[in-house]
């Protein structure tokens, strides 16, 4: 069960930490969900084509970069509000890859190849026997390492880089880094584009770990990452956790199909009933702890 969340929590926890670097940046990016799909289609195609998985991540980390680059331009240069952007960027993702899916391969729903390759699993030359911790720290798909070590790097970049302290001045005080002589708006561009390679590579990693692309393949999963950022205090060891208690929670309503007395689609809704449930909780602890700053002492 552990490695099974650790699989499933891998594209949740990468999404989640490009997301966390533009909510840093005062842009809260609602399009990681329309970023995901453009990312898992990207690399399913390329991957397929060219039967290397480095440049199908690779084309679905370009993928996402560029769509997170037009979401920039809009809300940024044009002045568009982030949420209708974003929404639009959804509809678009949504729309837009079964026409060109059509258009290339004559199909709008699933796309797999039959020599498609798949993402390997990570082998170590040491091991652990003791049974939980070798589930905890072996025989993951590429995945999982990777979302682990970018977590470490987003805390470094975010904490102890003036890159960093930057990207979250720009959220906090945006004119104080114009009165330095800085454009709050260039970083805030970056910020966009690295949560478009984050959600661009989370969706990569979810298809190729699948091996095929369907429609809407990512389940909501772009919305979860946006709820980790917040159920993680905004931190990213804090968004780890969060997508590790959201991917349990998936792996425990598969698992519990045909053993409790309870409908399938209720199970498999668990972990979007815990998205709302955590969301209202962060809601409620976020306004008492607001009124319990301005009560008077």
């Amino acid at each position: 069960m552990i490695a099974n969340s650790l699989g499933i929590m891998a594209p949740i926890l990468i999404a989640a930490l490009g997301g966390l670097i533009s909510e840093r940046a005062g842009v809260l990016n609602i399009s990681l969900e329309g970023l995901m799909l453009t990312g898992a289609f990207a690399a399913v195609v390329v991957t397929a084509a060219t039967g290397s998985i480095v440049l199908g991540l690779l084309t679905g980390v370009l993928a996402g970069a560029l769509l997170a680059f037009m979401f920039s331009i809009i809300s940024i240069d044009f002045g568009s509000n982030i949420f209708i952007t974003g929404l639009g960027i959804n509809l678009l993702a949504t729309g837009g890859i079964p026409f060109i899916s059509n258009q290339m391969f004559g199909t709008k729903g699933v796309l797999r190849f039959a020599d498609m390759t798949l993402l390997p699993r990570v082998v170590f030359p040491f091991d652990f026997r003791i049974p939980l911790l070798h589930d905890l720290l072996f025989g993951h798909q590429i995945g999982v390492y990777l979302g682990i070590a970018l977590t470490g790097l987003v805390w470094l970049g975010l904490y102890r880089t003036s890159f960093g302290l930057r990207i979250r001045s720009v959220g906090a005080n945006p004119e104080a880094l114009r009165l330095r002589g800085l454009s709050p708006e260039r970083y805030r561009r970056i910020a966009i584009i690295l949560s478009g390679i984050g959600a661009g590579l989370g969706g990569g990693l979810l298809a190729l770990r699948l091996g095929v692309y369907l429609p809407n393949i990512t389940s909501g999963r772009g919305w979860i990452a946006l709820v980790a950022i917040f159920l993680g205090y905004r931190r990213p060891v804090g968004v780890l956790i969060a997508a590790f208690v959201f991917a349990l929670a998936e792996t425990v309503s598969m698992a519990a199909q045909g053993i409790v007395a309870v409908p399938n689609t209720v199970l498999l809704s668990l972990p979007y009933i815990l998205t709302v449930i955590a969301m209202v909780v962060y809601s409620a602890a976020r306004a008492g702890g607001n009124r319990r700053a301005r009560s008077p002492r």
